[in-house]
């Protein structure tokens, strides 16, 4: 998971496949645009919003504090979500991987979901609270004062700075109360849209109270999608495993609860295998070797696919790579967020040339981090962490544990025992595997892009899906190809939603946010009195 702001689809439930009891058999879905007739026949309740969210994760909290500042109302804008708190689903896979509220995730300090004119950032926010806050002393300020120390030095001769998770979900916390979040949910998961005959959209969604499981539709002139991704990736060969011999405690994915391997690994010692060489992989491998200096008696065997021996790319688009990794500080550089990648490329391009660009400047990459190498060098050096390079080309259960059949280079193949397998390669990103991107391929007049993902023009509207003055707006991980390389970024999310924002100023449905309506409405954050 790249910059570890991208999320799976939020819910409690599986958002996979494309239809459900509940709906599915209903002849009107039939039909990909709908009269207020169709509608009512459809037997369930029909109610009313200007402009409807779906999702609820980061993208939906994203858009809505925006829309917010562009002088909307939590009456303008409701959100269907099946979750209480739009970082409840990130926050779960962050622990799964091993970011425990203490640790850093891969984002820089003014990438704010809370604030989106990113000062003051979590860097003098951290400062505040080490200091100032809680009084530290003269012994303590060099302390306190050390990431702020670290934004004004880097990249030369620190590494970047980046914030502990927990910052993000208390600042999330904190407006979420200021925007009255609560005020503008719609609990429950949407199952299908369909376009209006006469101009904008429904969108039939189940909503969350247990006891009374009947649909219902929310009529919206606008829609917005933000649904993350659709669920967990598996290898190929991984996912065979499993289905094959239904072990899913020997063989499991970064992203899913998998605290019984280093329980055992810790109690009894063994081999573990760790797949993949991306942030995810890393903090995996990071773990583990924490556990090994604490005492446990593991070995490690970090399986690559592509190994990185050199650097890569040349002039300025030249990154750092060795020991298997390609060293980039973020998932791509700054400039996508708002420079000359931005501007002068991604905004410019044709669509293979935006491909190409975000294969170049992106792909699997990890922040160079001082700790990390240390460690690496300890492992390495004591035998317990070993590198190997190569194909599986089977995996079959052991005696026990597992076995991988693994061919190399040059050839040549070999067997390696290991007591769990850890996949860290990466979430499904498959739109076809979400069970709603799904119907609105089908239903909704939308396409994909040469990324495999939603096409969306420059404002982020989904091309073929425009219902009279209505418009369909996505942005998140299911845009990517689009026109923000790191769209499922916490920046890229903003940026996406100041975009749609943009469009819809254009329209005239909101506020257009310029200098003085941006000047007070960071006035208003600062006091924490609501926009």
């Amino acid at each position: 998971m790249t910059d570890h702001s991208a999320t799976i689809a939020p819910g409690r439930g599986d958002q996979r496949g494309h239809t459900d009891e509940s709906s599915g058999s209903h002849p009107v879905l039939s039909k990909d645009i709908w009269s207020d007739h169709d509608a009512r026949s459809f037997g369930a309740p029909v109610e009313s919003a200007p402009l409807v969210s779906i999702g609820g994760g980061m993208g939906s909290f994203a858009f809505t504090h925006i829309l917010r500042i562009a002088g909307l109302t939590a009456h303008d804008v409701r959100v269907i979500s099946d979750i209480d708190r739009p970082y409840e689903t990130y926050e779960l896979l962050c622990r799964n991987s091993q970011i425990p509220a203490y640790e850093r995730i891969r984002s820089d300090s003014g990438s704010m979901m809370d604030n989106i004119w990113g000062f003051p950032g979590y860097a003098l926010r951290e400062t505040f609270n080490r200091g100032l806050r809680r009084r530290a002393g003269l012994t303590g300020l060099g302390r306190a004062l050390a990431p702020s120390w670290n934004v004004l030095l880097e990249p030369i001769g620190v590494d970047y700075y980046t914030p502990m998770s927990s910052q993000v979900f208390e600042s999330c916390d904190r407006e979420m109360v200021r925007l009255n979040w609560p005020g503008h949910l719609l609990p429950g998961t949407a199952r299908n849209i369909r376009r209006r005959q006469e101009g904008g959209y429904f969108t039939v969604y189940l909503p969350r109270d247990r006891t009374r499981r009947q649909l219902r539709i929310v009529q919206s002139q606008h829609l917005h999608v933000s649904v993350g991704y659709p669920g967990l990736r598996f290898l190929p060969d991984l996912q065979r495993y499993r289905t094959e011999y239904g072990d899913s405690t020997s063989v499991v994915n970064a992203y899913e609860e998998h605290e019984h391997v280093y329980d055992q690994l810790r109690a009894r010692g063994g081999t573990v295998i760790v797949r993949g060489s991306g942030i995810v992989a890393i903090r995996i491998v990071q773990r583990l070797l924490d556990d090994r200096a604490a005492g446990a008696n593991l070995t490690i065997v970090h399986l690559f696919r592509n190994y990185v021996e050199n650097s890569q790319g040349s002039g300025f688009q030249r990154r750092r790579g060795r020991r298997g990794f390609a060293y980039q500080g973020f998932n791509y550089p700054k400039s996508g967020w708002g420079g000359q990648l931005f501007d002068q490329m991604m905004r410019t391009e044709s669509p293979e040339g935006r491909s190409a660009i975000i294969r170049r400047t992106g792909g699997t990459n990890i922040p160079h981090r001082r700790a990390w190498e240390k460690s690496l060098t300890a492992g390495l050096n004591g035998g317990w962490y070993r590198q190997l390079q190569g194909e599986v080309e089977s995996v079959v259960p052991g005696h026990p544990g597992t076995v991988s059949r693994v061919r190399s280079a040059n050839g040549s193949t070999q067997e390696v025992f290991a007591d769990f397998i850890i996949d860290g390669t990466g979430l499904e990103a498959d739109p076809r595997e979400h069970r709603l991107l799904a119907d609105l391929l089908d239903h909704g007049g939308a396409g994909i892009n040469g990324s495999g993902r939603l096409d969306v023009d420059r404002n982020f509207e989904v091309r073929g899906t425009r219902s009279g003055s209505g418009r369909l707006y996505a942005i998140g991980a299911a845009t990517l190809g689009g026109y923000v390389a790191p769209v499922d970024s916490f920046l890229g999310l903003q940026l996406a939603s100041l975009l749609v924002a943009d469009d819809l100023a254009r329209q005239g449905f909101c506020k257009r946010i310029g200098p003085i309506r941006s000047t007070r409405q960071w006035w208003r954050w600062a006091r924490n009195v609501a926009p």
